[in-house]
């Protein structure tokens, strides 16, 4: 592999995780290694992957596998492997099989890589994201979520539908636990600069709303035989991003709470300033009463799913 970049290990070489590395070597943002338990599978993509560097010529190499000691001095694992979702089935769905499927994969990732960030993307992932810190002895700030990206990306989208602006001119995020129970900031959402309550009446708010928050499950429902990957994998990539390049971009991430916000003990998609180190800092918005019970009612939640996984 080329040292000259970082190196990521990808756990899971389906929709998600392909994806995810597909963008991880066009923006030339590190070298992976895929796994996967099936045979064949990672090695094939990461092939295929490896024979666009002819058209794309980007830096960065790819290699598949089933063995994690391929995986050695990763800086950043990413796990995305996992049951995904069905139609008619919820997130909370998933817990026991995708929590299983994560207590195993953290046994063999952790020795070879042990002073990685780890980036988790499996369903539900606030509550997955909290069962890791509970299950390995690693600094929490390590320890990160993918969910709020995604779900402020989604937002982002149906403010731009609405609205006819250009995404680059949006600034929205959503926050709380990555389904039902996320938390959109319509109040500190900006429109060219301009509040979005100001820009959209209460209908259109409304169908922002909506599109946010079922943004996931209607794709589910459209597809039928799997869940969003395009998507996702992009969150993933700028989360990625910023971790190995230590751009500390504030990104709604499931971090450990300790006292923000009026929550403690437990991980939730917040504004979260991400570096090398992982976590660098929470930020605290000024978020309304409303919000604020929301956000915490949020984590009442994941704690509830938590004590129920066997």
């Amino acid at each position: 592999m080329n040292r000259a970049f970082p190196q990521v290990t990808i756990v899971g070489a389906g929709n998600v995780g392909a994806t995810t590395a597909q963008l991880l070597l066009l923006k030339e943002i590190a070298n992976v290694v895929m796994i996967d338990v099936a045979s064949g599978i990672a090695e094939g993509k990461a092939l295929d992957l490896m024979h666009m560097r002819g058209n794309e010529h980007f830096g960065p190499t790819i290699v598949g596998s089933n063995d994690y000691q391929d995986t050695a001095a990763s800086d950043l694992v990413i796990i995305t492997a996992g049951i995904p979702r069905k139609p008619g089935m919820t997130r909370e769905d998933l817990i026991d099989t995708n929590a299983a499927i994560v207590r195993s994969v953290l046994e063999q990732a952790l020795p070879a890589s042990p002073e990685a960030c780890y980036l988790f993307v499996t369903n539900p992932l606030d509550v997955i994201t909290n069962l890791a810190i509970k299950l390995v002895d690693v600094s929490v700030n390590r320890l990160i979520g993918m969910g709020g990206v995604l779900d402020s990306a989604r937002f982002t989208n149906a403010i731009a539908a609405e609205t006819g602006a250009s995404p680059k001119d949006i600034e929205a995020m959503v926050i709380g636990a990555h389904g039902e129970a996320m938390v959109p900031l319509p109040s500190l959402a900006t429109v060219k600069g301009e509040a979005l309550l100001d820009v959209v009446d209460g209908e259109a708010l409304l169908r922002i709303m909506q599109a946010t928050v079922q943004g996931g499950a209607s794709v589910v429902r459209l597809l039928e035989t799997g869940s969003a990957f395009y998507a996702p994998a992009s969150s993933i990539a700028s989360m990625a991003e910023a971790i190995l390049g230590n751009t500390k971009a504030l990104l709604s991430s499931c971090s450990r709470l300790q006292g923000e916000y009026g929550i403690n003990g437990v991980s939730l998609c917040v504004p979260t300033v991400l570096g090398s180190e992982g976590v660098c800092r929470i930020e605290e918005l000024p978020l309304s009463s409303e919000e604020l019970h929301q956000l915490q009612a949020s984590a009442e939640q994941v704690k509830e799913q938590l004590a129920r996984i066997n």
